[in-house]
């Protein structure tokens, strides 16, 4: 298991990507830009984070799926010798080449001798596999690219392989699904390092459109919700999504796509695969959950936020879904900040 080091906090933390080959490009660049972003937006006369890219080949090369090649700072294992500190984080990108990097028997003992050393190590995508291939994740859950999670779990059956989180943590090991998550993982490690608000603003210097968190859906109801051919279903499903609190009834909906009641029900069951009331009810649990996680509102504030009448049917709807209660669920998933504004 990683060691929990604990680092001054104007000391810079050093960040490792090791990229496999060829690798999926934003397995790399996407976790590099929010640490870089973290350390413009941080105002510390010395950033909190120096990042390092280390390539799986002898030349320092990182060939990309797209065609892309960018030059890592150093193989993996002569990364060290330009650093004059402990590797802090120390994450494995995915791409076409994790089988491969898998089956390398000396970047797996050099993972495994890590660990020790490292306060937090993980997986990007298909990185998940190579993080296996050590050892180090059995028993424990660790999540992946959707597509790639049952393979995974063949594969090391002793690993306990959830293919629905966007990213996992179980305590210094830390996985996430494709692409895009690794964005969603490094904004929760610079959460836990500098706090919600730093994390916030990063997310906001790179416009993403949601900060999530790692318990959200791979496939969320709102991405879910473009596969409807309708553009003017895709336009009434993004107003949905931004107006939960308000009266989102089949007349009301109906009425704003200039459709009668009967016709809307049926021509939106058949776009987007189930009934206006239950896509609705899956927007406000999981708006519910994003707010049970990141605040510490009252459940009647929380349900009213979310659009449901009170919080006994949001309870309801959210065990229909979630299959369990909103307070179990705010107890096992809220990040909590400590008094002086940093991750607990």
């Amino acid at each position: 298991m990683p060691a929990r080091l604990s680092l001054a906090s104007d000391t810079p933390r050093t960040v490792v990507i090791v990229a496999p080959d060829p690798a999926q490009e934003l397995d790399v660049t996407g976790p590099s830009a929010v640490f870089g972003q973290a350390n413009r937006v941080s105002g510390r006369e010395c950033p909190p984070y120096r990042l390092r890219v280390a390539s799986v080949r002898d030349d320092g090369l990182i060939r990309t799926e797209s065609g892309l090649r960018m030059l890592a700072d150093a193989p993996y294992h002569g990364i060290a010798a330009g650093l004059d500190g402990p590797i802090d984080t120390l994450l494995i990108a995915g791409g076409a080449g994790h089988a491969s990097a898998a089956d390398d028997a000396r970047l797996t003992t050099w993972l495994r001798a890590q660990a020790p050393t490292v306060r937090r190590l993980g997986a990007v995508c298909t990185g998940a596999f190579v993080l296996a291939a050590t050892g180090l994740l059995d028993t424990h859950r660790a999540t992946t690219h959707w597509r790639h999670a049952d393979r995974l779990a063949a594969r090391h059956p002793r690993v306990q392989v959830d293919p629905d989180p966007i990213w996992i943590r179980e305590g210094g090991l830390y996985t996430s699904a494709g692409v895009t998550a690794g964005m969603d993982l490094a904004l929760a490690l610079v959460e836990e390092d500098l706090g919600h608000a730093a994390s916030l603003a990063v997310a906001r210097e790179l416009v993403l459109f949601l900060r999530r968190p790692g318990s959200q859906a791979q496939f969320s109801t709102v991405l879910q919700a473009q596969a409807a051919q309708a553009p003017e279903l895709r336009e009434l499903q993004a107003w949905i999504a931004d107006h939960l609190a308000r009266d989102l009834s089949v007349a009301v909906l109906a009425e704003r796509v200039a459709m009668s009641p009967r016709n809307f029900a049926r021509v939106f069951a058949r776009e987007v695969g189930e009934t206006p009331a239950r896509y609705v009810e899956r927007l406000r649990v999981e708006a519910v959950r994003r707010l049970l996680e990141s605040g510490d509102q009252r459940l009647e504030a929380v349900a009213r936020l979310a659009g449901f009448g009170n919080a006994d049917v949001m309870r309801q709807a959210f065990l229909r879904h979630v299959q369990t209660t909103p307070e179990r669920y705010r107890a096992a998933f809220r990040a909590v900040p400590a008094a002086d504004g940093r991750a607990a």
